[in-house]
Parts: C-alpha cells; sequence; structure tokens
C-alpha cells in the first residue's frame, strides 16, 4: 500500500513517466523513473564490476515491449545500466519505495520514514532509524486490531500512547539466545506481575461477565442501549472498572443505576466507554470518609481483587494466581535487598522492631510490585511517568507505600532519647 501510494505521487509529480508499464511481483507495475528492488542473487546480471543481489535498489531508465526493463542503481547518475529480462522482473522484482526493516539493511537514504507498531524488535527499529543521512521520522500505531481479530483482551491496555509503544519495542529483544537464556528468559516472563496480573484479570473478566451484563441490563438503561454496552469492545474496561469500584467497597448495584439516571447517553458514540469514565470518577477513592474509610482490597497492594459469586474453578485460578502474584513480590524484594540493587537501597533500612519492620516490608512489597508489573528497571524508584489511567492509579498507591516506607525508615534512623540520672534522686532529666 505504501509502495503504491508513493508511486501514485511521484505520477502527479510526472517524476514516474512513459509510454509502457511491466508487470512487478508484488502485483504492483513499473516504468520509467520508478525505484524497484530486486529479491534474488543472479550472478549472470552483471553490471559493471557488480552482479545483481537480492535487496538492491535501482531506478527504471526504460521499460521494454517484453517486460525487460533498462535500469541504474539507485543513487548514482551515471555508470554502467543493465537490463533485466523479462521474467526475472515479473517474478523477482519489487516496487522499492517501502521495505521491511530487513530489506532495509545496508540501505542509505536522505530521508528514512519508519512505521513503529508494537510488534518491531529493538533491532529491528536501530536499523529502521539508521538508514536516512539527513534525517530518520518515526510513525507510531496506536491503533486497534480490526474485527477480523478474535477481539479485545480484557486485560489490555486501552490508552495505549506513541511513548508507550515505542517503550515496549525498545525493551522486545529480538537477538537470538541460546537454549539456556531462552529458557531462563521464558520462566522469568511468565512469572512476572505483569503476566500474572494479565492473567488474573482476563480469568476475573470472563468468570463475572454474565454478572456485569446482568447489572447491565438492570441498570435503568434501555433494551437496546444495554446490548449495546454488553457488546462494546469497552465492556471488558467496563468491567475491570467495575471490579475496581467493588475492590473499593463501593455497592456497585446501587451505584450503577445512579449513574445512569444521571445524565442521558443521546450523544454518546459508545455508551460503554461513558459508563466506564462515570464509574471511574465516581469511585477514585475508596467508599467512606473519616475513619470510616476501608482499605482497598488489592492484591499486592495494586491489583483489585475479584469478588461476588462465580464458579469453583474460576475462583480456584483466581486464588492460584493471587499466591503467586504475592509470592512474586515478596521474591522481588527479597532479590533487590540481598542483591543491594540501587533502587533497594534507596528505600533505606528496615526497622529492627517487629511491628514497624512488618509494616515496610508490606509498603515495600508494593514497589516491587509496581516496579515488576510496569517492568521498570532504571534506577528511579518508580520510573518515569506513566502515560496511561491504569498505571496513573497504580503509580499513586505505590507513591504512597513510598511514603509510608520513607516515615518508618525515618523513624528507624532516628536515635533513641538518652536517660541522664541526675544526683537527686527526685529528678530525672530526658
Amino acid at each position: 500500500m505504501l509502495n503504491t501510494r508513493a508511486r501514485t505521487d511521484l505520477i502527479l509529480d510526472g517524476m514516474v513517466r512513459g509510454p509502457r508499464e511491466t508487470d512487478l511481483h508484488d502485483g504492483t507495475q513499473a516504468a520509467s523513473g520508478d525505484i524497484v528492488i530486486t529479491r534474488r542473487n543472479d550472478r549472470r546480471l552483471r553490471a559493471g564490476g557488480s552482479w545483481v543481489r537480492n535487496g538492491d535498489r535501482w531506478r527504471v531508465l526504460d521499460v521494454r515491449p517484453d517486460g525487460s526493463m533498462l535500469v541504474r542503481r539507485e543513487g548514482r547518475n551515471r555508470g554502467a545500466s543493465l537490463l533485466l529480462p523479462g521474467g526475472y522482473v515479473s517474478e523477482h522484482v519489487d516496487l522499492g519505495y517501502a521495505v521491511t526493516s530487513f530489506r532495509a539493511q545496508g540501505i542509505t537514504t536522505d530521508t528514512a520514514h519508519v512505521l513503529v507498531d508494537a510488534s518491531l524488535t529493538r533491532e529491528s527499529l536501530y536499523v529502521a532509524m539508521t538508514r536516512g543521512r539527513a534525517a530518520n521520522i518515526a510513525y507510531v500505531a496506536v491503533d486497534k486490531p480490526d474485527d477480523s481479530h478474535s477481539g479485545p483482551h480484557p486485560g489490555d491496555n486501552d490508552e495505549v500512547t506513541a511513548q508507550s509503544v515505542l517503550s515496549g519495542v525498545l525493551q522486545h529483544v529480538g537477538a537470538e539466545l541460546s537454549a539456556h537464556e531462552t529458557l531462563a528468559a521464558e520462566q522469568e516472563s511468565w512469572g512476572t506481575i505483569a503476566q500474572l496480573a494479565a492473567e488474573y484479570e482476563t480469568i476475573a473478566a470472563a468468570a463475572q461477565r454474565d454478572r456485569w451484563a446482568s447489572l447491565i441490563r438492570a441498570s435503568g438503561l434501555s433494551p437496546k442501549q444495554a446490548e449495546s454496552v454488553v457488546d462494546s469492545d469497552a465492556f471488558g474496561p467496563l468491567s475491570a472498572e467495575l471490579r475496581r469500584a467493588e475492590a473499593n467497597h463501593h455497592d456497585v448495584e446501587q451505584l450503577l443505576p445512579r449513574l445512569v439516571r444521571a445524565r442521558g447517553f443521546g450523544d454518546a458514540d459508545d455508551v460503554a466507554a461513558v459508563l466506564r469514565h462515570r464509574v471511574a470518577t465516581a469511585t477514585a477513592r475508596p467508599a467512606g470518609s473519616g475513619r470510616g474509610v476501608k482499605h482497598s482490597r488489592l492484591i499486592a497492594g495494586l491489583i483489585p481483587e475479584a469478588t461476588g459469586a462465580m464458579s469453583e474453578e474460576m475462583q480456584r485460578a483466581l486464588d492460584e494466581r493471587v499466591g503467586l502474584i504475592e509470592a512474586r513480590a515478596e521474591s522481588v524484594l527479597s532479590a533487590a535487598i540481598a542483591e543491594s540493587r540501587p533502587w533497594a537501597a534507596a528505600l533505606g533500612p528496615a526497622p529492627s522492631d517487629s511491628k514497624r519492620s512488618t509494616d515496610w516490608h508490606r509498603a515495600a512489597r508494593v514497589i516491587a510490585a509496581y516496579r515488576d508489573r510496569y517492568r521498570i528497571t532504571d534506577r528511579l524508584l518508580l520510573g518515569a511517568a506513566p502515560d496511561s489511567t491504569n498505571q496513573r492509579l497504580d503509580r499513586a498507591r505505590a507513591e504512597a507505600a513510598l511514603r509510608r516506607v520513607e516515615q518508618l525508615s525515618r523513624v528507624q534512623s532516628t536515635p533513641e532519647p538518652s536517660i541522664r540520672f541526675p544526683r537527686h534522686p527526685d529528678r530525672l532529666t530526658l
């Protein structure tokens, strides 16, 4: 598509012209002035002192009636030309305006325009972003899969940004690992809180789907609106928001009808997305006020717990992941302390007092869980500022835990007051 668009622009500008076109391997056509790329090595086809290689780019000088093309290497204004036979052209030549990062290796151009999506690896991005002499520009795709895919994943980030995509690409290593390294990397990846939390949220969404669908249908929406919510791509994020509200001790069965009655949906493109926003706004803080506020039901201090009726099988799967998440947070914290990692050292010493030490470790585990969930590897305790709403919520919880850790560490570092006994036994000075 990009090749065709580029060629069309060049035709309109008069840079590609000629009385004849020939069909290429990728289903496109080429004429005089086009840039093409050869896809197969052929030592019999020689231009000057070199031969035709896979990945070479050429400028078309002329197209012959039999489909053969007279070409010269791109970037050269003079030098030996070469006649590519019609059979080679139709089988092994494509337009050369847009190529994959693998094909781009060895190519140098004035300006490189790189299309980046979440599947790109760090190595491929490096190759693509070093092709241009004067400029290298990245265009980051943040759109979602189309309807031909299996559907949205309940744990997917629905607020993906260019920065988050690029961050993921830079952490997506494509270099081949040894068998031992591959095994260790897979075990590490599947045991992280990032993975376990995604599994937990996916299972929770499936376990509670019927419950949330029934709640939506009884919320006061019209039957048509209710079905549009259940069928919407935003139903998964809405379900996660309802679970978060319930973990904050809000009565969602009373809350949702009240939010539906608060304002109509006449101008809403997606009722589910509007409801999700209303629920998030209304339940940002735990229910209650003052001393009546209850602590949120959070796994490792971050992940809202799924409650309510569900099958024994689903409950067992959720409970298993709760145990794994809590154990992983403890493991990450213990390893960081044992190895004297900078972020762990920045937490300060744990109090010697048993109760305060327990509180310190509980708060420090939240920080460890946050770092593991969002793959933070730098020295900053909580990493860079987050982009998504979900991570901002988790960041706020981690910041609260950090304040608690610092408070307990300060208490530990404050020396106990000394006691001096004066000469007079009826007076005691501290």
